[in-house]
């Protein structure tokens, strides 16, 4: 326990003497080809369910399966990537998939123009975009641990946190604006350009990245789909925050729409009090993502992993006692700020732990399968949630979501141990 101290605090010894550093030309390519591509995300944030309802006619259930089973069979379908990228190049990975994503969102409004729009292609569109998403951020993950240091990790997992909640502030309230003048099809359109500028980012990075090498058999095997797996499960650093990821995301989620029928529906709060609910409170985000750093640096990682890990998960519960009135609109921006600024400092810590204790040449196969768990337990606890908010009451069932989440921290690591570079075993063919 206490060498694990010692190398989280030798570490942030080490990040404080580099933060002043830049990380180089190729970082910067990468941290804006990223933000252009999160931009696009939250300007289209909501448009495909604009689009089923306003345009398509579809109804609840539809609506649902956009997100739940859309995201689901994205996941499952994003399975045998994380093997096939593992042994390539991972610039040309992560500028095919920005391609891809691009490509599949602007069938959109192409079809649309013509008149042929249908439910089934919008769904068919959320399954593409949701498995190069998945195979994006396993090999942009991959990509980041070979572009840059072991101790500049930190700082460069906290500028893309900051970046993130920037964007959930500034990118919503913007795609808002264009759907009232132009429609929810144009903020898709944006979106898709965004995909093509994170792409000419990326590619403008240039340098030379090295083949991985790979052994004489090359045939992928039905055991190589489960490498991440198991790789995940048998490092006691990486288990416990795989178990403990995966749970808090999926309640934290799970409860959302619960929220939105409270807070839309029976109190009766407009669509702009809904928003700003959850677009000011994104200022928590960054926040914490700037805290990160100088707490890692002080305390040491493991410290404020376990500890921001824990404070998160005390916020939810109170989402239970949303009530009308400015009140109510008051306890939800204070809840949302607490728990994303926790977020903001656990996130980019987290981040950085996992990599630093994946071997190089498994990194693609952990974070793919990473991926797929939270997207795919995301579906299956938000499904699950709204049935029972139809059963309990979505008061009673966010409640209960947030009294699941104080158990959480149950599920993060008790010590850190040394990161490890290199896997135990030869590596297995993809």
């Amino acid at each position: 326990m206490r060498s694990g101290r010692r190398l989280g605090r030798q570490r942030g010894h080490r990040l404080g003497r580099r933060s002043g550093h830049r990380l180089g030309r190729q970082f910067g390519w990468l941290w804006a080809a990223y933000g252009a591509g999160a931009l696009g995300t939250w300007l289209a944030f909501g448009a495909f369910p604009l689009i089923a309802v306003q345009v398509l006619h579809a109804g609840p259930a539809e609506v649902a399966a956009l997100s739940s089973v859309g995201a689901a069979v994205g996941a499952v379908s994003a399975v045998p990537l994380g093997p096939w990228v593992e042994w390539r190049r991972k610039r040309p990975v992560l500028i095919t998939m920005d391609l891809v994503r691009s490509a599949a969102l602007l069938t959109v409004p192409a079809a649309f123009a013509l008149g042929v729009l249908t439910f089934l292609q919008l769904l068919l569109v959320c399954v593409v975009v949701a498995a190069a998403d998945i195979t994006f951020r396993a090999a942009s993950g991959a990509y980041l641990k070979t572009l840059l240091p072991a101790e500049d990790l930190l700082v460069a997992n906290a500028r893309f946190e900051s970046t993130a909640w920037a964007t959930t502030i500034i990118g919503p309230p913007l795609g808002g604006m264009a759907i009232g003048f132009l429609g929810p099809v144009a903020t898709v359109t944006a979106d898709a350009v965004s995909y093509l500028l994170s792409a000419l980012g990326i590619r403008a990075a240039g340098g030379h990245e090295a083949r991985p090498e790979r052994r004489a058999d090359t045939r992928m095997r039905g055991r190589d789909l489960l490498d991440g797996w198991r790789y995940i499960l048998a490092d006691t650093t990486l288990r416990p925050l795989f178990f403990n990821t995966a749970l808090f995301n999926g309640l934290v989620m799970a409860s959302q729409p619960l929220l939105a029928v409270l807070m839309l529906g029976r109190f009766g709060f407009s669509p702009w009090q809904y928003g700003l609910a959850f677009a000011a409170p994104s200022i928590g985000g960054l926040l914490g993502s700037r805290l990160a750093r100088p707490l890692v640096t002080r305390f040491g990682g493991h410290r404020v992993l376990v500890v921001s890990g824990a404070v998160r998960a005390l916020w939810p519960f109170g989402l239970a006692f949303v009530a009308p009135g400015t009140v109510g609109l008051l306890l939800v921006i204070a809840v949302e700020f607490g728990l994303i600024l926790c977020c903001g400092v656990f996130n980019p810590v987290y981040t950085t732990c996992r990599l630093e204790h994946t071997a190089n040449d498994r990194v693609a196969r952990t974070l793919s399968a990473w991926a797929v768990t939270t997207k795919a337990s995301t579906a299956l606890l938000t499904a699950l949630w709204g049935m029972l908010g139809s059963l309990l009451g979505p008061r009673t069932a966010i409640g209960l979501a947030g009294l699941l989440l104080l158990a959480t921290p149950l599920l993060l690591p008790r010590r850190t141990a040394a990161p490890r570079s290199e896997p135990e075993t030869a590596p297995s063919g993809g």
